[in-house]
């Protein structure tokens, strides 16, 4: 069984084009490192609806050129399968290792098929690529990112022609023509021929942004930001200084794009510690709101000013204020989230009469739904512009969020007050998550099987009056794996995620408020109900 594992990682090691991950399996080999070995050549890091994600390294389950390359050519067969072999791929990047190498792979392979092929002229915002495919006319788009993962991760995400992410039947199209690449060899990959963009397209996504806020709207909040070691610095501030605002304040230690993020644990605003320094910022330049991005900055998150200390607004409390504000400002369109969003979004869109969809998880779903006037995800993503950029959008998102804060600045309120007003029209929408992070991802598969099995009748005393397995799907959600537990008043999605070993569960409880002064007792309910269902959803899961 060594011999076999030696020879297929020499094989790949023949092919590969990078010196540096040559080197790196030159000396597992040598070193006969065959339990290392045996993780990277046990299969191929699988094409999916998010793309390709994982950990750098050589080998066949890493994040490499070879493995970009064969993607590459995958995704140019199925373009040129589809008739488009002569159209406009652009091609996007972040900061990461490894991403600029990644993105003139891509650039060199789509040249090298026939097809045309133009680069962003530096790391950008994934959601200036999104808005350049529709800008550009072109027939795909590949942004090469992992978010906000960790610093051993790279990433590839594929847009069609319509500015979306890919979603089945074409990933799965794209993964077979991915898997019938023969040798590296076989690729044509020439040293040039393919455009570099100067900031024209930089430019018009910025000439949108201004579009998501209302004429003459206050432009008065004063903003500490973070980019998290990412990206968005420069596009932010570029977009926040046409609009008017007073330019942000930085967080210095992690204003500038740095793949090894050494402020952080995880580059992710939503984990434990991310945002300290922008607290400390806060406490220092007092503003009235604070902003981050993650490293592509396609996500935006909040905190606000609570007593002496400052709080993160959650995904749904954002994503439920920007919903509001929209509809106050005489918004049309259908309003979209995902199934593992809060339901306040819902009333909100019922109420001032307008249509509504869930969707399933990620915005390769919400930007499709038809008439799409705003959508968003409680994991920090918002719509507001889905005519400019059909993704999640941390630049104009974050626009919408300071004229918010604008506004009941100049009321003499904050977005608290708002929350609590929402609170008493709607009841309070409380929502929390289990999540599990893993090293052998069986201990997901197991978690579910168990769900499956022995589905739990009662969660925090709370009766479950429904039960859905989504893998079959439903009349209005295609499958998915995924399980949805409707109890009294509350609800419960358990779901593996698409993008990191984890095990999410999203927890919703809705408790009656009939006036402002029962806020806190409600509150007090809603996190007792919280808790005791995450207490019974763990047991249940077996985490």
């Amino acid at each position: 069984m060594h011999d076999e594992l030696i020879a297929r990682a020499r094989a790949w090691l023949a092919e590969d084009p990078d010196p540096e991950t040559r080197e790196e399996l030159g000396e597992l080999i040598d070193g006969k490192a065959f339990d290392e070995l045996a993780t990277r050549f046990g299969g191929t890091l699988q094409f999916g609806t998010a793309g390709l994600r994982g950990e750098l390294g050589a080998g066949p389950m890493r994040m490499n050129r070879s493995v970009v390359i064969r993607a590459a050519a995958g995704l140019a067969a199925y373009l040129r399968a589809k008739g488009q072999g002569e159209g406009l791929v652009v091609i996007g990047y972040d900061a990461r290792h490894k991403s600029a190498d990644f993105a003139r792979d891509t650039a060199a392979v789509m040249t090298g098929a026939g097809l045309r092929a133009a680069l962003l002229p530096r790391p950008l915002p994934t959601p200036v690529l999104a808005f350049a495919i529709r800008h550009l006319g072109a027939v795909a788009g590949v942004e090469v990112t992992a978010s906000h993962n960790p610093p051993r991760d790279n990433g590839y995400k594929v847009y069609l022609g319509d500015g979306s992410q890919i979603v089945p039947p074409a990933d799965g199209e794209i993964a077979a023509e991915i898997a019938a690449v023969g040798g590296l060899d076989d690729v044509p990959r020439p040293e040039g021929g393919w455009d570099v963009l100067g900031d024209e397209v930089l430019e018009a996504y910025l000439a949108r942004t201004d579009a998501v806020l209302a004429p003459g709207s206050p432009r008065t909040a004063r903003v500490v930001y973070t980019a998290m070691h990412g990206v968005g610095k420069d596009t932010l501030l570029a977009a926040f200084a046409r609009a008017g605002f007073p330019e942000p304040v930085l967080v210095e230690e992690q204003a500038e794009p740095d793949p090894d993020f050494p402020t952080v644990a995880f580059p992710n605003p939503e984990e434990p510690g991310a945002m300290d320094l922008a607290f400390a910022k806060a406490r220092e330049a007092r503003p009235d709101i604070v902003i981050a991005n993650d490293p592509d900055a396609d996500r935006c998150a909040v905190a606000v000013p609570e007593g002496d200390a400052w709080r993160m607004l959650r995904g749904d409390e954002v994503g439920a204020l920007l919903g509001a504000h929209l509809v106050r400002r005489g918004a049309r369109g259908t309003f979209a989230e995902s199934i593992v969003s809060s339901s306040l979004l819902g009333r909100i869109a019922e109420a001032a009469g307008l249509p509504y969809e869930e969707t399933l998880t990620g915005f390769k779903w919400i930007a499709r739904v038809d008439g799409l006037r705003y959508g968003y995800e409680e994991a920090l993503g918002y719509c507001v512009d889905p005519e400019g950029v059909r993704d999640k959008d941390g630049i104009t998102a974050a626009l919408l969020v300071a004229e918010l804060a604008s506004e009941v600045k100049e009321q003499g309120r904050t977005l608290l007050d708002l929350l609590d007003d929402l609170a008493v029209e709607h009841g309070l929408h409380a929502t929390d998550q289990l999540s599990v992070r893993v090293q052998d991802l069986s201990l997901i598969a197991e978690a579910m099987r168990r769900l499956r099995e022995q589905p739990p009748t009662r969660l925090g005393g709370l009766t479950v009056t429904r039960t859905e397995d989504l893998t079959q799907g439903t009349e209005t959600l295609p499958p998915t794996d995924g399980l949805r537990y409707t109890l009294e008043g509350a609800r419960v999605i358990v779901r593996p995620s698409g993008t990191e070993p984890k095990l999410k569960c999203y927890l919703e409880v809705v408790v009656p408020v009939g006036s402002r002064d029962e806020l806190g007792a409600a509150r007090e309910r809603a996190a007792e109900l919280l808790g005791a269902v995450r207490t019974d959803l763990s047991a249940a899961a077996g985490i």
